[in-house]
């Protein structure tokens, strides 16, 4: 499966309800952020903190282009916390940050516009 940041591309297949309900999407709060030289693209790792059932997730993110990491601290973002983790270079990646692409191709972060408790999902 690829996935297209191009905003022409055309929408993907249909799925039922319950395959979207199988995606557990929560907002969580930017507890650290730091400079991850090891990866590929210009990147961050990340710790948030989903609340106190979930707790605290790692996360890695291609995000410098748009963000330096003082002002990711305090920052909600959205994040599937049910992937399973995901070896990234030296760093384990436990949560897939959310974003969109922007009109250069770097990643926006997904995020709510009023401030949310921490582990909410998505619905």
């Amino acid at each position: 499966m690829h996935l297209s940041h191009d905003p022409d591309a055309p929408e993907g297949e249909p799925i039922a309800f319950e395959d979207f309900l199988k995606v557990d999407i929560r907002i969580g709060t930017i507890v650290a952020a730091e400079d991850f030289p090891e990866a590929r693209k210009p990147s961050y790792r990340l710790r948030i903190n989903f609340g106190a059932v979930i707790g605290e997730k790692k996360s890695c993110a291609q995000i410098a282009a748009n963000y330096n990491p003082d002002e990711l601290i305090g920052r909600q973002v959205a994040a599937v916390v049910n992937f399973p983790p995901r070896q990234i270079g030296p760093a384990m990646s436990e949560v897939l940050t959310l974003g969109f692409a922007d009109d250069a191709g770097e990643v926006v972060l997904f995020a709510p516009d009023h401030p949310v408790p921490n582990g909410v999902r998505l619905f």
